[in-house]
Parts: C-alpha cells; structure tokens; sequence
C-alpha cells in the first residue's frame, strides 16, 4: 500500500475515533456507515484490487466533510464540553507554530521551576505597510494542556504557575508590548501551597486590571478561577466550540444532584446541567462577556486545520489593533479606522499600526477596561428600587462628586498644609519656652516647699501594674443568638483532642458568643449577631436592599429555592450593604451572609458589592467586606455569576488607588471565586478563629486531584501560616481590633494613606 495512503486512512481512522468520543454512543448510525465505508477501502487497498484509490478515498474523505458537517448542526453544550477535552483538540504550542511568525518559550520547563501547565512566550509578528516591514513583539500566556500530555496536567494550574504568568505581564508592561492570553483550562489546580491557589488568582485579576498595555484573550476552555486568571482582558475573543462555565458540568451535576462522596451523576444530568449553565460561545456573545466569536471548522479545530489558524492570526492582529485605536482622542478617526479594519476582504498584515501607547493612551486604556467590567452583568439581577429611588442617587451622585473633589483634593489638602505649619510653629516655641524657663524652674525646685520628685514614686510608677478601666471580657450583647435557649449540654467539635467539657447551651450561645471556653472553638453565629454587636447601637443603615437574586439563566427549580432561602432569612440576596461607625468612626460594609444559599455571589451580590465600593470612595470612607461565609459563585447564574470575579475586583481596585483603606475579615467557611478574586486582593485580611479559608472545599479536592487532604487543610492558623491573611481574631474582640486596626491602619482621615 502506498504510504499517502496509508497516512491518510489513518487520519480518517483518527476523524472517526473523535467523532465517536466527542458524541459518546450518539449517532451510531452515521458512525457505522463511516467505518465500514473506511473499512472497505482500507482491506481493498491493501489488497491492492483497486484501479484509482486516490478518486475514491477522495470521495471518502469528502463522505467525512458530509458527515461532520451535518453532525456539527446537532452539538449540544456537552459535545462541545467533549470537544474541547478531547487529545486531538488544538493546544497552545499549535498557536504559538502556526499563528506567530517566531516564538521562545520562556515559562512552563517543569513542576520545579515554572509549572509546565501555564506556558509563556515571547513570540513576534511580522507585518508590512507597503513595501516596509515591521516586527511587532507580544508576550504570549495561556494554559497548554498538550495532545494528553499528562506531565502538563490537564491545564489545571498550580499557584506558582499563576505567579509567573503575573510576572510576566509585568514584564511585558515594563516593556510596552501587548499580552495575548490563551484559555485553555478546566479550572485551576486547587492546591493551598504556598502562594495558595485562591490568593495567587486574585493578585492576577487585580494585576491585570491596571495593566497599561494592550490585553487580549482567547478563550477554549473556560473553567471558573482557572479562566479569570488571565481572563480580565480589553478584549475577549471565544472560540465557537469552546465553553465559559463557573464550573464544569459534572461538577454542576453533582452539586444538584446532592450526590455523596463516590457517587457519579447520570449522562442525563450532566447534559441536563450543561444545557441550563449556558456555556457556549453564543450564549456568552448575546450576554456580553465576550466580544466576538471566532468560527472554527466543523466539530471544533484541530492541528491540521490550517485555516483555522490563519483565521486566528486576522483576528487577534484585529484586536489589538482595536484596542490600541480606541485610545485614540478623535472618535471619527477611531470609527473609520475600526470599521475598515473589520471589512472581510482587509489583509491585517498589511495594515501595519504601531502598538506603543503614550503615557495618556495608557490612562485611557485602563480607565476603558475598567469601566468595561463595572458596567456587565447589570441586568442579570432584580433591582426593585423605585425609580425616584434611583433617580434621587444619581442626583446625589452628580452633587456629591463635586463636593468631594472640593472638600478633599483642595479644603482638606490646605487645611493639612496649614495645620502642619501650626505644629512645627508650636515646637519651636515650647522649646523656646522651656529653654527660657530652665533657670527659674531649676531655682523653684531648691527653694523650700518645692515640687521635688521622690525615687520611692518614681519607682513604683515604673513597676506597679496598668489600671483597667473596665471589663475586659465583655458579656453583655446587644444581641443574643436564638439558640441560647438550647436548654441541653453541647460538645465542643475538639472534646476528643482537647478534653473540653460539654457546655451548657444559654452560657454558650449568649455570655460566651459562641466560644469554647476550655479550647476556644467559635461556633459558627448568625450574621444579626455581628451586625448588632460589632458596629454601635443604631449606627447601621442599609442601602440597596430592593437589590434582589434573582434568575437569569432560568434554572429549573432555582426560583423556588430563591423564594424558600427568602422566607428562611428575610432577605432578598446573600449580600447585605450598609453604613455604620464603630465608636463613631464612620465605614461602609458589605457582608457576604452564608445563611443565604451558603453566601454565594451571583449577580444582585455582585452589583451590591461594586455599588458599596463606589460609596465608600465617593464619601471617604473604609471599606470593609466581612464574609459570614461564602461557598463560592453561584452555579445556577453560570456566568452572570463568575463575571463578578473580575468586575468586583475592579471596583475594589479602583478604590484602593483612590486612597482608600480596604479590609476582609473571614468567618466560618470561605472559598472559591469570591476568595480567589476580590476579596483576596486586599492588603489587609484577617479571620475569625475557626474559620476555614481555601479555593475549593476537601470534597472538590478530592474529585479532582484524588489526593486526600490532612485534616484542617483550610484552617485559618494554615492561612496565616502561607501569608494569606495577616491575623485572627477571637470573636468577642472583633469590635475592638477593628477600631484598632482603623485607627492604626487607616491614620487619622481612615482614607488617604
């Protein structure tokens, strides 16, 4: 048999496995006509009995096309989902060979070094501009999950993955050349070594929300965290079969199903959750968080795919060309360039830009990225504030913004420099002062009947104990937890380790706030408690709070779970935003209540979160954002939910560079997107003891990695350990260490540092 033939029965051979893995039993009917079509050929080839075996493989090869294309009208969101997963789907190094003209890889060597899941490059690309050539640079970051390369695993990326890859936009920033991001990831590997999965993940969104250079992504496969990790980008650019999910639909399915430690969901349900998550391409475009669709070959790209590759290489170029437009001052130039750029007969290698940005270009660039974000997912949730509500707080936006620019950026500025000048005015002359009356107070001291201090006094100061000016254990609560009235002995969790003695109910739930007094425990309270106890008696208003869960993707069943976890709390989603002072030091606070469908974040708690960052920045004031407790982004708002990854961290950014002093303070279980994004960029993050911090529960660890974790992996004691938070605090001494931390943090306008 001829060798191109026998090459290419094994690429239709190869066409024919990833047809029946990627519809897994579905279509038997054309699978078996394509194989013994293939069969056929093959055995009479191999005998030799054919006249032209060119001109009917031919018509084989073309059967295939028939086939494929047919096939590809009928994918579901789980065929795509297999699609992407597949071993003979494009990867990353296919990119970098056949889209750029020249590459050197300069991350993802091995395990010990840089991570071989997260590969970076430095790659070029050449254009002209009539007969002139140019070579532009780009730093290249993606995930490579290989061709079932299982040293690359999988392209799930470990924490120091995640850290080159922030290295190197930094370095591509320093540089002034734009950053290419390729998705390729089911989802981060949920690993808390240090610099720990969730924490790394949010100083990479956070990183990438000031970038000042051109950032595009790409996106195949986008799992959750994994995806966000160098997903905040100018320009989001998807591939047609690819996904964009806030969790794998297996992972959706096992979380409906409520299926326990071992148990596997149908096919049914995972194609049931698939479907209702609304991954795809499309669904993506038409809610607004990707920018364009890129349309691949029938039943996704693969490497030979040639084409496909040329198509990517005009789009990515277009881009950024966009990108670097759009920070352009004129808008009629900035229109005529765009659109002759997205004609389909434009070559955009022959339409050669320039991809340096002045220093006011880069102001514009992120200030546009950033209000990018802040504006999606807008309608994803129920505002049910009327509208003289509404319209009354963009008046007092309009007045308020002024004021501010007025009171802090010209009175205040002044008034410091003034009192600054009275100070060192009043040293120089209490030192002139006591100069002047050294004299007379050294005579005064000999003359009888003078002040004389005696050592006996001075020494006693010295040694004798402070004074206390009250309790320092508080006890009584300005609120009780209902569950004081347990009239019933209950057993510390760490009896067996510590030896604690059962305790009795109404001590432990109202004197002791929940707290084991033998080993110190905290029993996980209600978020009223904190609410009322933590912040000064009557000092709390809450705004937004017509801000109201609702349900975008129209899930089965979601609706009656929102309206039982509303009945349950008395609230309308799982944030609750306010203003209140602690010893009349005036903050905004935004709680995530893990009493509402375990705290996650979705749309309306997304919305809340940003609009509570924005008060804090407009009135002047610390921001702080205490976590109850949160399981993470809410699954059943697919990607109206894990937007709010990138979109709160940019809000909170924002305020941070504003001048503002941002603090977390973790309670009972926090994980996943919330922690791996806006919460974990802040500076200042603290826990209450016995509180579990991490980026994806023992469970989620196991069927992922397989690898069982030690017990009390998630404890806040490990946190602080790897340097994720910076302490822990005893419950009944929240409100004290919070005025102190203010106080000693925030100076003495708790704004600007």
């Amino acid at each position: 048999m001829d060798n191109t033939i026998e090459k290419r029965i094994q690429s239709l051979n190869d066409r024919l496995t990833y047809i029946r893995d990627i519809f897994a039993g579905k279509h038997q009917q054309d699978v078996g006509l394509l194989q013994e079509r293939l069969s056929a050929f093959a055995a009479r080839a191999a005998e030799g009995a054919m006249r032209d075996p060119f001109a009917e493989l031919a018509s084989i090869e073309d059967l295939f096309a028939y086939v494929e294309k047919r096939l590809d009208e009928t994918l579901t969101p789980m065929d795509k989902v297999r699609i992407v997963r597949h071993p003979q789907r494009i990867c990353l190094r296919d990119i970098l060979e056949n889209v750029y003209d020249n590459f050197t890889e300069v991350g993802g060597q091995d395990e010990h070094s840089l991570d071989p899941g997260m590969l970076i490059a430095r790659a070029v690309i050449t254009r002209r501009r009539g007969k002139k050539t140019y070579v532009q640079s780009v730093m290249v970051i993606g995930q490579e999950k290989g061709h079932g390369a299982d040293f690359r695993n999988g392209g799930s990326v470990k924490p120091w993955g995640n850290a080159k890859a922030q290295e190197y936009m930094r370095v591509a920033e320093t540089e002034g050349i734009p950053i290419h991001c390729y998705i390729f990831t089911p989802g981060s590997y949920p690993v808390e070594d240090y610099p720990g999965a969730a924490q790394q993940i949010a100083r990479n969104i956070y990183r990438m929300a000031g970038l000042r250079v051109p950032v595009i992504s790409v996106i195949s496969e986008g799992g959750s965290g994994g995806a966000e990790a160098i997903g905040l980008s100018d320009k989001r650019l998807m591939l047609s079969h690819g996904y964009y999910s806030v969790i794998s639909p297996e992972g959706a399915a096992a979380i409906e199903g409520r299926l326990k430690a071992g148990q596997r969901a149908t096919p049914e349900l995972i194609e049931h959750c698939a479907s209702c998550q609304k991954i795809t391409a499309q669904d993506n475009l038409r809610f607004g968080y990707i920018d364009q669709i890129v349309q691949e070959p029938h039943l996704g790209a693969r490497p030979w795919h040639f084409d496909f590759f040329r198509q990517l290489r005009q789009e990515v170029i277009r881009a950024t060309d966009e990108v670097i437009i759009s920070t352009r001052l004129m808008p009629v130039l900035k229109g005529i360039a765009v659109r002759r750029r997205r004609r389909p007969d434009v070559d955009m290698d022959e339409m050669h830009i320039r991809w340096g940005l002045t220093g006011p270009a880069k102001d514009r660039l992120v200030e546009r990225r950033q209000q990018k974000y802040l504006k999606l997912s807008r309608t994803a949730c129920r505002d049910r504030r009327p509208f003289l509500t509404k319209a009354a707080k963009a008046a007092a936006n309009v007045v308020l913004a002024p004021y501010n620019r007025f009171k802090y950026d010209v009175y205040r500025r002044h008034q410091r420099k003034l009192e600054v000048m009275c100070e060192e005015i009043g040293n120089e002359l209490t030192l002139f002062k006591q100069r002047m009356l050294a004299p007379w107070h050294r005579l005064t001291k000999r003359l009888p009947g003078g002040k004389t201090r005696n050592a006996d006094d001075a020494a006693k100061e010295l040694t004798a104990l402070s004074t206390w000016t009250g309790d320092a254990r508080r006890r009584k609560w300005n609120y009780i937890s209902p569950r004081y009235k347990i009239d019933r002995t209950i057993t510390c969790p760490n009896a067996a380790q510590y030896g604690c003695l059962d305790l009795w109910g109404p001590d432990l739930f109202a004197e002791f706030a929940g707290v084991c007094s033998y080993c110190g425990y905290h029993f996980p309270m209600e978020p009223e408690w904190y609410v009322r106890n933590v912040f000064d008696q009557g000092s709390v208003y809450e705004f937004n709070s017509e801000i109201e869960a609702g349900n975008p993707l129209s899930f089965p069943g979601f609706d009656e779970k929102l309206a039982e976890a509303r009945r349950k709390t008395g609230c309308k989603s799982g944030c609750m935003t306010f203003e209140a002072r602690i010893d009349d030091i005036k903050i905004v606070v935004a709680m995530l209540m893990g009493t509402f469908r375990g705290g996650s974040v979705g749309a309306a708690e997304g919305q809340k979160f940003v609009e509570a960052a924005e008060l804090a920045m407009k009135k002047h004031y610390p921001f702080l954002a205490y976590v109850h407790g949160t399981a993470g982004i809410r699954i059943q708002e697919g990607t109206h939910g894990v937007i709010q990854m990138p979109r709160c961290t940019v809000a909170v950014r924002r305020y941070i560079e504003s001048g503002g002093l941002y603090m977390v303070l973790y309670d009972t279980n926090s994980f996943a997107g919330p922690v791996a994004s806006f919460l974990g960029c802040s500076p200042y993050q603290f826990a209450v003891r016995s509180s579990n911090i991490g980026f994806a529960g023992p469970r989620v660890i196991k069927e992922t990695t397989g690898v069982d974790i030690p017990p009390k992996y998630h404890r806040s004691y490990r946190a602080l350990s790897r340097g994720h938070i910076q302490g822990i605090w005893d419950r009944p001494q929240i409100r004290a260490n919070l005025k102190q931390a203010l106080l000693t943090m925030g100076g003495r306008n708790l704004y600007y540092r």
